[in-house]
């Protein structure tokens, strides 16, 4: 018998009433929130300088206060606690992705780093966000400035290094480090010591999600990527790479202040563990 060619047309999507409703209120509540945003901007500035405190305060209730609460209560539900190859960030976001991983101790790690030209960064304190803040806004170098904490296995980086551009804390190259638990293996069973994200600053700008200050990362983080693993390679003869072809699929995303990121997926492993420990004497 033939066949009718009705039968081989696509089946036609039925609307729901529902997901109409739904979509309509989600796009009203986007333009409400953006309008209710220009009428505070907006009228706020006719009572003069009471106003204009008014909406800073505003700004720094919504920006530090009410969005981040938010984010913790949403992410806490809907994104997944085991190892997805992304950092996350204080407020529960997907952060920047894991992109390279070490073998050997701590010790060896900070002496392959220091003889490839890394500075170690400053723990996050008053003194020193204070310091960064000056630093950036007199442009003036600050070569240990702190950098914002992302968790990897629940709990917040071990230690960061970095290579501030031209004299300026606004543009650096940096990369943190987590040791992953006792026993721990990756998707595949690779055992590795540390894992970390290097990701290159390009300036400072407002988070897209939380609209706190940030710096602004570069999209392409294979080019950071590989540039950690060229200097440590550059400085230390006795450290050998292996890298981990598709260990994630390539994709596009957006990092925790909403910059866009890139990848091909793959994973470096740093060898470090014929590399002495630099003296400090």
């Amino acid at each position: 018998m033939g066949s009718n060619v009705d039968d081989q047309s696509p089946p036609r999507r039925r609307l729901s009433v529902t997901a109409v409703f739904d979509q309509f209120f989600f796009v009203f509540a986007g333009v409400a929130a953006v309008w209710l945003a220009w009428l505070i901007f907006t009228e706020s500035f006719q009572f003069g300088w009471f106003g204009i405190l008014f909406f800073i305060a505003f700004w720094v209730m919504l920006a530090y206060l009410v969005l981040p609460r938010l984010h913790r209560i949403l992410t806490a539900i809907y994104v997944p606690e085991y190892f997805i190859g992304r950092a996350r960030t204080s407020d529960g976001l997907l952060g920047d992705p894991i992109n390279l991983a070490v073998l050997g101790d701590d010790a060896q790690l900070h002496a392959a780093m220091e003889r490839a030209g890394w500075i170690r960064a400053d723990p996050i304190t008053l003194q020193s966000s204070w310091r960064i803040i000056t630093a950036t806004l007199n442009r003036r170098s600050y070569d240990e400035a702190p950098v914002s904490p992302l968790f990897l296995f629940g709990r917040v980086h071990d230690f960061a290094y970095q290579q501030e551009v031209a004299g300026n804390p606004a543009k650096r190259h940096h990369v943190r480090f987590w040791r992953t638990p006792e026993g721990w293996l990756l998707p595949g069973g690779t055992r590795v010591d540390w894992l970390a994200a290097g990701t290159f600053d390009r300036a400072v700008g407002l988070s897209l999600f939380t609209l706190q200050v940030t710096h602004k990362i570069d999209a392409n983080t294979d080019v950071e990527r590989d540039h950690v693993v060229a200097t440590v390679l550059a400085g230390n003869t006795d450290v050998t790479v292996q890298t981990l072809e598709n260990f994630s699929t390539g994709y596009h995303s957006r990092n925790g202040g909403g910059d866009s990121i890139r990848t091909d997926g793959n994973l470096p492993v740093l060898d470090v563990n014929r590399v002495t420990e630099v003296s400090h004497d």
